[in-house]
């Protein structure tokens, strides 16, 4: 999610302090840098605010025309590419299992700019609020994401017995050598059917859902201090060439400008605590 406007963070960039990424199992919120992302595909809902002041965000959905707006609205899955003109981005990502769609806010059920003015506020307003607590080395596990950002809990998306189990086992350890025979058996399904509801039940392909949890499980690494091949095997890929190839995919980027942009990025993550 992060680049820097040259091969590593500028330590004269005035808004390096305002860096920021709250990272739970269904929800992130990044503040941070962005730069010349490549396209890029993510597997939940996305949403781009820029920051007050700050000249508009453009995007380019699916390599169509660039449209530009201060609040924008990506689906699962669609293929994009984001400018900044800031050194200083927001983004927002609501796993895609995690909520129903049908019943999520009006202004998230779109593709492209959205006129939001209120939720744009109420997003600046969170990261200032969050930025404040940093500063003072509190973490996040007390406060409600939802209810900073959305003013209430957003709508779970009901799932099949079955199909909640794989998923949480999945969430739980990305890094995990599960195939979806193990997965299907571990549920007593057939294949074919584990299959067929799986995408039905969640949205997403399995072997989909599995690359994106990896993917996503990135964001946990970016301040370990092992090199770019641990990584990848901690995060369950068999080697840095896969490593590299499905990031690049999913986040435009490839997994050392990640980690190098990252660098003055204070990480609460909620499985392992706050880091800077």
């Amino acid at each position: 999610m992060q680049r820097t406007r040259t091969s590593t963070p500028s330590g004269g960039d005035a808004r390096q302090g305002e860096r920021l990424m709250w990272l739970t199992p269904q929800r992130v919120f990044y503040a941070g840098l962005l730069g010349a992302a490549a396209e890029r595909a993510m597997g939940g809902h996305g949403v781009y605010v820029s920051p007050a002041g700050a000249p508009p965000n453009r995007i380019r959905i699916g390599g169509g025309a660039w449209q530009s707006g201060e609040f924008i609205v990506v689906p699962p899955h669609v293929p994009h590419q984001v400018e900044s003109a800031c050194p200083l981005i927001f983004n927002l990502l609501i796993e895609s299992e995690s909520v129903d769609p049908a019943r999520m806010p009006a202004f998230l059920q779109h593709c492209g700019p959205v006129d939001a003015p209120v939720f744009v506020q109420r997003m600046r307003e969170a990261h200032a609020h969050l930025l404040a607590a940093s500063a003072r080395g509190i973490d996040f596990d007390g406060f409600d994401f939802d209810a900073l950002f959305f003013d209430g809990p957003l709508a779970s998306r009901p799932l099949d017995a079955r199909i909640r189990k794989v998923v949480d086992m999945l969430v739980a350890d990305p890094a995990a050598p599960a195939s979806a025979e193990d997965c299907a058996a571990s549920v007593h399904l057939s294949f074919s059917r584990f299959l067929h509801l799986f995408k039905q039940e969640t949205g997403m392909a399995f072997r989909g859902f599995r690359a994106w949890k990896r993917a996503r499980s990135l964001l946990r690494y970016v301040h370990q201090s092992g090199t770019l091949t641990d990584i990848a095997l901690d995060t369950g890929y068999p080697d840095s060439t896969h490593f590299s190839h499905s990031i690049r995919q999913v986040y435009g980027l490839k997994p050392s400008d990640i980690v190098a942009g990252s660098r003055r990025l204070a990480l609460h993550d909620a499985a392992g605590g706050f880091r800077q």
